[in-house]
């Protein structure tokens, strides 16, 4: 059996394996994934639901409703208060029954209460704006994962089709050595050799064919679809890498528009806010009351309606004022220093990853040059094997092999990289690749 007809057949397979094993596991109540999946696709789910998609939401939502709990805790209020009521009257009143049961409605608002209220809206506003960008920060993160995963399986098919070729070519050598053997032309500890590389081989392969399994099933998980394993997958043809600016230009966009920073920001805000609220707890508070009320008694000193300006001011609160603005202050200290060390690890981050891109294209020219090299190398060694001068032209399938997994490897790294610069400036990844990269050079 020839070489390209084992490797179809170990390829054919494990693919067989994957797809005769996924749909047990797969979730009925959605329609299963394509196959081939395509890239395209999988980003297309990143906004479906998923736990942490939902966890922000909802704190997204918890947010909201604070802001809401405050503006209505400024909003009119109106009460109703009833009372059934038995009294011994005074020996001098005029009305000397025992029921004093009555009924009062009451319309209050607060006119001013010297900052607390607007701060503490204040304080609920950015803390709903910190949510709002953290959710999006989370909508590029679950992007980046899913890229990453699918090119992690990409990845592992070529590895298990470099290792069963290396295992192919491990086992044809080692049938070889054996009929040698036979004939007294090779040695027993040479033909243990061959066995041990053979084991070798397919000791890797094997390995390699799990990791199919578990990059399938990690692919699964980030788009939360754990049941529903992927079959094959469609290689995408990647959008031209437009050229990133500086690393000062860069380094000043992700400061200004990173969503983390502006979440944390808002955090910052939302922090300094609720300080100077609490500042404003021993303050003052005005409020206007109307007030209607009916009594079964009637008495001389008592009113049916009433309008009043009521001035509070708190005289002694003890150390709950100051207690308040320690905690708030500690806080906003915390949320400032959180703050100062994104900033510091942003800036390194732009720093390597623009460092890494030039480190990874020199890489690529580097393939290139071996890729032209190594195909040059597999005609001559498929000239030599037609002319029965030597047989290493497995040797120079498995070069290609590994220099096809090396130049994926590269190329998935820069694209990888290349996003998630663009996401740390702000930019959401988009679902389709928008134009088309050639790697001629490649």
């Amino acid at each position: 059996m020839t070489s390209w007809r084992r490797r179809t057949i170990h390829r054919a397979a494990g693919v067989l394996l994957l797809l005769s094993t996924g749909p047990l596991l797969a979730d009925h109540t959605e329609q299963p994934l394509p196959s081939p999946l395509t890239l395209g696709y999988a980003l297309s789910l990143a906004d479906r639901p998923h736990p942490d998609e939902r966890l922000a939401r909802a704190r997204l939502s918890e947010a909201r409703a604070r802001l809401a709990e405050v503006e209505a805790d400024d909003e009119l209020r109106l009460d109703f208060t009833a009372a059934l009521k038995a009294i011994d009257p005074s020996p001098l009143a005029d009305d000397q029954s025992h029921n004093d049961s009555g009924a009062k409605l009451r319309l209050s608002k607060r006119l001013y209460d010297f900052g607390r209220t607007a701060r503490a809206r204040e304080a609920a506003e950015s803390a709903r704006l910190g949510q709002q960008w953290r959710l999006l920060e989370l909508r590029q993160q679950r992007r980046l994962d899913i890229m990453a995963r699918f090119f992690d399986v990409l990845l592992a098919d070529l590895r298990y089709a470099r290792d069963n070729e290396a295992m192919s070519i491990a086992f044809v050598r080692l049938d070889r050595g054996r009929n040698r053997n036979q004939l007294g032309q090779l040695s027993d500890i040479e033909l243990l050799e061959l066995e041990s590389r053979y084991q070798q081989a397919r000791s890797q392969r094997f390995a390699s064919q799990n990791q199919q399994r578990i990059s399938r099933s990690l692919l699964a998980i980030s788009l939360n679809r754990p049941g529903d394993l992927p079959g094959e997958l469609e290689p995408p043809v990647l959008a031209a890498l437009p050229p990133l600016e500086d690393v000062q230009t860069l380094t000043r966009q992700v400061l200004q528009s990173n969503p983390g920073l502006r979440a944390l920001r808002a955090e910052v805000e939302a922090a300094r806010q609720r300080l100077r609220a609490a500042e404003a707890q021993g303050r003052p508070e005005i409020r206007g009351e109307l007030e209607a009320a009916a009594q079964q008694r009637e008495l001389a000193g008592r009113n049916p309606l009433s309008a009043s300006l009521v001035f509070e001011m708190p005289l002694f609160t003890g150390s709950r004022v100051s207690a308040a603005k320690a905690v708030q202050r500690a806080r906003l200290q915390a949320q400032r220093a959180r703050l100062e060390s994104l900033e510091l690890e942003l800036r390194q981050q732009v720093l390597e990853g623009q460092l890494e891109l030039q480190r990874l294209d020199v890489r690529r020219q580097e393939l290139a040059v071996t890729g032209d090299f190594r195909d040059l190398f597999l005609e001559r060694s498929r000239s030599l094997y037609d002319l029965e001068v030597e047989s290493d032209l497995g040797d120079a399938m498995l070069r290609i092999a590994d220099l096809s997994l090396q130049q994926a490897e590269t190329r998935f790294q820069r694209y990888l990289l290349h996003a998630r610069l663009e996401a740390l400036a702000g930019r959401l990844i988009g679902s389709e690749p928008a134009a088309r990269e050639q790697y001629d050079e490649e």
